[in-house]
């Protein structure tokens, strides 16, 4: 037996496709296929705060600038406004590293709900619904070739005939 895909509550293997303890066997499983839902808004406003954090000090340093050039006090204050803005521009390094693994993780699960339908024993069935696009997408290339590698081949189901010369 072979194991395409394995976690906790999803298993794929070349004889069957265990979701959430309900098993169903590959010889029953006649096709695959999957639906996207709309996108969730809630994702992409969770999205586009990040890239506001990340523009938000990087904004604060330009202002700083322009508040000190256009001040026009002595030298020292407008060295100390120019230093402060340079420190909250530098601060942005290590908090940007931060929010862009934040902004990838987002990406990676995903903004849709996804769903893992088959036609098993002649009626639709939906194995999986989630999130995790991630994860989805493990799933459902695990599932296609476990269905393909449990398809008889044209060769195999034609006997093979030999020529005689």
């Amino acid at each position: 037996m072979i194991t395409y895909y394995d976690d906790r509550s999803v298993r794929v293997t070349s004889t069957a496709v265990r979701v959430d303890g309900r098993t169903f066997p590959l010889a029953e499983i006649t096709m695959v296929w999957h639906r996207r839902g709309s996108r969730s808004w809630r994702v992409l406003a969770g999205r586009g705060a990040i890239g506001a954090a990340m523009a938000g000090p990087l904004v604060a340093a330009a202002l700083g600038l322009a508040l000190a050039i256009r001040l026009g006090r002595s030298p020292t204050v407008t060295i100390a406004i120019v230093g402060a803005s340079v420190l909250v521009g530098l601060a942005v390094g290590p908090v940007a590293d931060f929010l862009f693994e934040h902004l990838d993780r987002s990406y990676a699960r995903g903004s849709r709900q996804l769903e893992l339908w088959a036609r098993w024993r002649g009626q639709p069935v939906r194995l999986l619904s989630t999130r995790d696009a991630l994860r989805f997408g493990q799933i459902y290339r695990a599932v296609q070739r476990a269905v393909e590698q449990g398809q008889p081949t044209a060769a195999a189901r034609t006997p093979a005939r030999g020529r005689r010369g």
